[in-house]
């Protein structure tokens, strides 16, 4: 009989908390939605955000305001949204870094992936994109291969951020081909790409975004894409696979989260805005412009993503000895 009037009991909560779900998703939102931002302004992240933002603000009646928290490899932004009150009103646009590599990478992540988040949806996904400072001597991938390989030691690649796929994309590149290049981590695209186009750095991976400007203007050159086959929107680019390294691929990917708890009536709400935002042709047109192929789908699709991911990563991060204190 206890056994009974406990499971009753379980029962009766669990229909309490489905009706307390589906009354909120009722009225929800009515109040501004915070969506945090895990890289700076004018990031391939921040752009994406900012798109997504002003196409659900009307359908769903409420501001959504960005804000850009910057940091720690997008951990920041993405352990502010896990932490805050499940109910809708926070939101992160995250990516593969704090979601994927950080689980591997760092000894004390202040948030569990699986535990403390909800995915909602995955916003785009497209690979990275090899590119060289323009006064570097080399315009395809067997010729840095070669120029890296007499200059070991020598030369530096910027990233968007330590433990991001901008950061392991490269790490995977050294172990794979045995290469030696220094590690330089910035806050996000925007400084990653002026020091490349500077000379600061002597190469970098990233998506099209930020090297775009850069690479018609003649200060950086683009030499190979991270898919395995050749990307739909850069298809002259050759890929990494193709040019030497069979098998070669990292993608770079992002997408909308809320904290662990959230009722889910509110996260298929905000589910089904986001997918309409990402089919409208305005919105496509952005991003592809933009360089980023946009996806949607379902929130247990996003969850996939990021498991096999990690899954996938796992054994890479610890092979190439890539950790982050």
């Amino acid at each position: 009989m206890k056994l009974a009037a406990r499971l009753a009991s379980a029962m009766a909560a669990a229909t309490l908390a489905a009706l307390s779900g589906n009354a909120a998703a009722q009225t929800y939102p009515t109040k501004p939605i915070r969506f945090f931002m895990t890289a700076p302004a004018a990031s391939s992240i921040d752009v994406i955000g900012r798109i997504i933002a002003e196409k659900i603000k009307d359908p769903l009646g409420q501001t959504v305001i960005v804000e850009n928290r910057v940091g720690a490899g997008g951990t920041i932004a993405t352990d502010a949204a896990a932490k805050a009150a499940p109910d809708g009103y926070t939101m992160v646009l995250s990516f593969n870094g704090p979601l994927s590599f950080g689980p591997h990478m760092y000894r004390a992540l202040p948030y569990d992936p699986f535990k403390d988040l909800a995915p909602v949806i995955t916003t785009t996904s497209q690979p990275n994109l090899l590119a060289v400072s323009a006064n570097l001597p080399v315009k395809n991938f067997q010729e840095l291969l070669a120029y890296v390989r007499k200059n070991q030691g020598r030369l530096n690649f910027g990233s968007v951020g330590a433990g991001s796929s901008s950061h392991l994309t490269m790490e995977l590149l050294k172990t794979t081909a045995g290469l030696y290049i220094v590690h330089i981590p910035f806050n996000g695209s925007p400084p990653a790409s002026a020091s490349l186009a500077a000379g600061e750095t002597q190469m970098m991976f990233s998506v099209p975004t930020a090297l775009t400007p850069l690479i018609q203007g003649g200060k950086v050159r683009a030499i190979a894409v991270t898919s395995l086959k050749r990307y739909s929107l850069m298809p002259d680019m050759p890929t990494i696979a193709e040019s030497g390294l069979p098998g070669f691929e990292a993608l770079a990917w992002n997408g909308v989260l809320v904290p662990s708890g959230t009722p889910r009536p509110i996260i298929d709400r905000l589910n089904r805005e986001m997918n309409t935002a990402l089919k409208s042709p305005d919105v496509r047109q952005k991003l592809v412009d933009a360089g980023l192929d946009p996806v949607g789908g379902k929130p247990e699709e996003f969850a996939r993503l990021i498991r096999s991911e990690s899954d996938k990563w796992a054994p890479i991060i610890k092979r190439t000895g890539a950790t982050v204190d």
